[in-house]
């Protein structure tokens, strides 16, 4: 049976990270029957989850999962999009993942408040004298990464500004459909699904979930989608 490795649900969310979401979203999608394992951190090819293991074949990263299932499964993610569509929907992923993301990214490890309600805990496995040292080198390694991506060096109101653009420019393309690109979802959905509901997730206070909570469409988009695939969560 193929195995998807996770960190498993966090912060009322089917998984801590917005890919494994994705990754998870397409498997459903695909209607691939899949395990989860929460044990694969340590071993994962690219030091990052998700990852899946296909029958002994080993696939690291969300968009690479994605490819693998399209090859070879047959799955048209994207089936009934016209090719101005397919082109729009995959470039909405990669502003989705290299846009909202590192936002997020900053919201959740570089607020203090933010980081003692989430991240803090992924450290409660380190002996007591070094889980703080472990946590200022990793808050460090992040806010280096940060500064490098480009989403550090934004000012609060500069920031405020592109997230505003962004999530407007998201609820314009979703209009009053209820997925992306039409009536049925497809494979931007899953990767939607992931990084908007992992904004909103109340557990932390930033200011693109307080953009994405302007606009109705969005919300209610993400309920309806948690309820049509994640409802155990």
């Amino acid at each position: 049976m193929l195995t998807l490795y996770t960190f498993g649900p966090a912060f009322g969310l089917p998984d801590a990270s917005p890919f494994v979401v994705k990754a998870e979203m397409l498997l459903k999608l695909a209607g691939l029957t899949y395990r989860t394992d929460r044990g694969g951190f340590r071993r994962a090819p690219k030091g990052k989850l998700p990852f899946i293991d296909d029958e002994g074949e080993i696939v690291p990263d969300s968009t690479l999962i994605r490819l693998h299932i399209e090859r070879k499964y047959g799955v048209d993610f994207d089936a009934g999009l016209t090719a101005e569509q397919r082109g729009a929907a995959w470039m909405f992923e990669k502003a989705l993942e290299d846009h909202f993301y590192w936002h997020v990214v900053q919201a959740r490890w570089c607020d203090d408040g933010n980081f003692a309600r989430g991240p803090a805990s992924f450290f409660k496995s380190i002996p007591w004298p070094v889980r703080p040292v472990a946590q200022r080198v990793i808050r460090r390694k992040i806010r280096n990464t940060l500064h490098g991506q480009g989403t550090g060096r934004y000012r609060p109101p500069e920031q405020q500004q592109l997230l505003a653009r962004g999530t407007q420019s998201a609820a314009q393309l979703l209009g009053d459909k209820p997925y992306f690109f039409g009536d049925k979802p497809c494979g931007a959905d899953a990767t939607a699904f992931g990084f908007i509901s992992g904004a909103l997730t109340p557990s932390f206070d930033h200011a693109l979930r307080d953009e994405i909570e302007k606009h109705v469409n969005l919300t209610e988009y993400v309920a309806r989608l948690r309820r049509e695939f994640f409802p155990d969560v």
